[in-house]
């Protein structure tokens, strides 16, 4: 059986808001969250992740509210991610509508909550967002990964926004976590978000080569090829997608006419 591939977009939530960045800085209004992923419902995505990126104690209660208005309005699955720390932080969540959650530092701070969430609330509704960053310094255990330029990296796991490193390799993350019981993971790189050159498909395909579970590929679309490459180059299962679709330069409909004509399997 071919499995179709998924385009998903992403919100970034800051303050009720959505937001978009590049280099996961620079941040401007992108509009009302529902409003958006209504659209994106209309246009045929396939799911609809919202990430609170700024996400604080006091915030959480902006972000049920937002689930609980999306639960109703969508009917697709919906992610969400950000600030989430403990078991019960997903059981509200999920409680609230969504499908799945995405961890990502707490996941880097105690590995074993991707563990027990999964135990407890199923491995289809545990995404482990892993955040990357090239790493030019080579270190004993850590995975090359050759580049288009011809130079060698490693990519190293980054938490809190982009904003720690962590000396974690990341193709040893991606292995761990699945083990671990994660359903998905959701890779983006600090290189490529927000620039719109595409994704950093090295990376991309090396995570898909190493883990048997799908993998998003997330971070730097600014054009139909990019999706294109990210299946086909990266092996991503999904590809996700954030300002291209806000700003209205491409629809949904668009890029999955454009991949089912080059012979990508997705959903019309």
């Amino acid at each position: 059986m071919v499995l179709t591939r998924r385009i998903i977009p992403c919100l970034d939530l800051k303050d009720g808001r959505v937001v978009k960045g590049k280099h996961f800085e620079e941040l401007r209004d992108a509009g009302d969250p529902v409003a958006l992923a209504q659209r994106y419902n209309e246009q045929g995505a396939d799911e609809v992740v919202f990430l609170d990126i700024t996400a604080s104690k006091e915030k959480r209660g902006i972000i049920i509210d937002l689930i609980r208005r999306a639960a109703d309005e969508l009917f697709l699955p919906l992610t969400v991610g950000g600030g989430i720390r403990n078991l019960e932080d997903i059981q509200q969540i999920l409680r609230a509508g969504a499908d799945k959650v995405s961890i990502n530092t707490s996941a880097v701070n105690d590995p074993s909550l991707v563990h027990r969430s999964a135990g407890r609330f199923g491995t289809q509704c545990i995404v482990v967002a892993v955040d990357v960053k090239r790493n030019y310094t080579m270190k004993d255990g850590a995975t090359p990964i050759g580049l288009k330029d011809g130079r060698t990296c490693w990519y190293e796991v980054v938490t809190y926004g982009g904003s720690r490193t962590t000396g974690i390799d990341a193709i040893e993350w991606v292995k761990r976590v699945e083990e671990l019981g994660a359903g998905e993971i959701l890779l983006t790189s600090m290189e490529t978000d927000g620039t719109k050159d595409g994704y950093d498909l090295p990376v991309t395909r090396a995570v898909a080569e190493a883990v048997g579970i799908p993998v998003i590929a997330s971070g730097g679309v600014g054009a139909l090829e990019h999706f294109y490459e990210g299946f086909v180059e990266g092996k991503a299962d999904a590809c996700l997608a954030a300002s291209v679709f806000h700003y209205g330069e491409l629809t949904i409909g668009r890029v999955k006419e454009y991949l089912a004509s080059r012979g990508i399997p997705v959903r019309l």
